[in-house]
């Protein structure tokens, strides 16, 4: 399993493209070997959440819509992940029908937690920072931690 899906790591990899230099559909496509028309569908989503813009024309292309210094890594997937979650439960709401423990769960929580905490940490992420080769530099603030679960104590018919 991958945190990003095929269609945020081809994204990330043609905003990256459109950071330097405008581009077509077809040049985008033949730079990095992938189908004109998985990379159109992929432009048309980007521009439909206000990440690229397009003109049409004999000089016509697609360019960034927005600085890359103002677009977070957070916002890429949660706009094409529809919004982006690591566990059913861990989003803003939970799918009880989905899974038969959410009443009982004790992992709901922590890992509502650590979802939070991820996002923060990509929140700091800007495109800009990934485009340039530099690194980054995320400064992550110091949440409550995350309980620690109890063990049950081992019962001597459980070793048996």
């Amino acid at each position: 399993m991958t945190l990003f899906s095929r269609k945020v790591d081809y994204a990330l990899l043609i905003l990256s493209y459109l950071y330097r230099q405008t581009g077509t559909a077809r040049g985008i496509a033949e730079r990095f070997g992938l189908s004109r028309s998985f990379t159109a569908n992929i432009l048309k989503e980007l521009g439909h959440h206000g990440f690229v813009v397009s003109q049409r024309g004999v000089k016509g292309g697609y360019a960034l819509a927005r600085s890359a210094r103002e677009i977070t890594l957070a916002e890429v997937i949660e706009a094409l992940e529809d919004g982006w979650r690591l566990t059913l439960c861990s989003g803003p709401t939970s799918h009880p029908e989905i899974c038969e423990f959410t009443h009982c769960c004790t992992l709901q929580g922590p890992l509502a937690e650590v979802q939070q905490r991820l996002l923060d940490v990509l929140r700091g992420v800007t495109l800009a920072d990934l485009f340039d080769g530099h690194g980054c530099t995320v400064t992550v603030v110091p949440t409550r931690r995350l309980p620690v679960l109890a063990r049950p104590a081992a019962t001597t018919e459980a070793l048996a």
